[in-house]
């Protein structure tokens, strides 16, 4: 729902906005067994998502050095090392999932 009504994260202080969002950059490091494709599936966003939400804030490295940020790792080695193959149900569950991040 969007609505002209003041959101109180804006008022969340930086510093504080700043170590959640580390904090759960960390958790997703650790927790590599939560597969991006399952992610996408529930949330419709994921690390790559992470990734490109922090270039869209101003972070000066291209898409690769955004997602080694964020996996910990380049993202080829991170694959090899964590990413299983994407069943037919995950990739359904993850597109109908991101249709609802449309806004129009």
């Amino acid at each position: 729902m969007v609505t002209n009504a003041p959101d109180a994260l804006d008022a969340l202080p930086d510093d504080v906005a700043a170590a959640a969002f580390r904090r759960l950059v960390r958790h997703l490091r650790h927790r590599h067994d939560a597969q991006n494709i399952d992610l996408m599936g529930l949330s419709g966003f994921c690390r790559n998502c992470l990734a490109d939400w922090i270039r869209d804030a101003g972070f000066e490295g291209d898409k690769a050095a955004a997602r080694e940020l964020i996996h910990g790792m380049p993202m080829d080695q991170w694959k090899a090392a964590h990413q299983t193959p994407a069943t037919e149900e995950q990739l359904a569950r993850m597109e109908a999932s991101v249709a609802k991040n449309r806004v129009e």
